[in-house]
């Protein structure tokens, strides 16, 4: 089994993540504005003033529904991290919102600028529900990241080598509604990793 050494890339581009999801904990954007509308079998479905990043990063499944049906690109990357409301479902644990982007046909694959699918953050995470719904929906789970590693691989590393960062980020997220239970996290990747087998 291969082993996983954390180095000082992998940590900026955890410090990078981190400062993307407080960026748009409260972000807002101005192309998806109520002025902006979309055609649907002929009526016209205006987008909702909160952008689908922030409706994602809030738990917001309503906002996240009016934009599918307002045909707003769902894999669209952030640009600071390069995450699809999908990644960032899977990041945040929003179950709800993940399905419903699954449902309407987001892209399984897009990486963020770490090279990570939304598998790989679901797995790292260990948002068990949201890796079997990607399981469900076929993701690919041989794609690696920019480390060279698979979803499954994220979670194989020794939880006391990985530990300080998932410390890192339960600091950094929690006041953005991020929920990571450390104890949970370390019962939880041997059955991540075997649902990745």
């Amino acid at each position: 089994m291969k082993t996983l050494k954390i180095n000082a890339m992998q940590t900026l581009l955890i410090i990078s993540f981190v400062a993307f999801l407080l960026t748009n904990a409260c972000a807002q954007s101005d192309k998806n504005s109520k002025s902006d509308t979309s055609t649907n079998t002929g009526t016209l479905i205006a987008k909702p003033e909160m952008n689908i990043n922030a409706a994602v990063l809030s738990g917001n499944l309503e906002v996240v529904k009016q934009h599918i049906k307002a045909h707003t690109d769902i894999n669209e990357k952030e640009a600071m991290s390069g995450s699809t409301p999908l990644i960032s479902a899977a990041s945040f644990g929003k179950n709800d919102i993940a399905q419903a982007l699954i449902d309407a046909g987001a892209d399984l694959s897009i990486k963020n600028n770490d090279g990570s699918t939304a598998l790989h953050a679901a797995a790292f995470f260990c948002r068990v529900e949201i890796v079997q719904m990607l399981i469900d929906a076929k993701a690919d789970k041989t794609i690696r990241n920019n480390f060279d590693a698979t979803p499954r691989e994220t979670v194989m590393v020794p939880f006391d080598e990985i530990k300080p960062f998932y410390e890192m980020l339960q600091l950094q997220f929690e006041p953005i509604g991020m929920q990571i239970d450390l104890t949970e996290i370390e019962k939880t990747r041997p059955v991540i990793a075997m649902m990745l087998q």
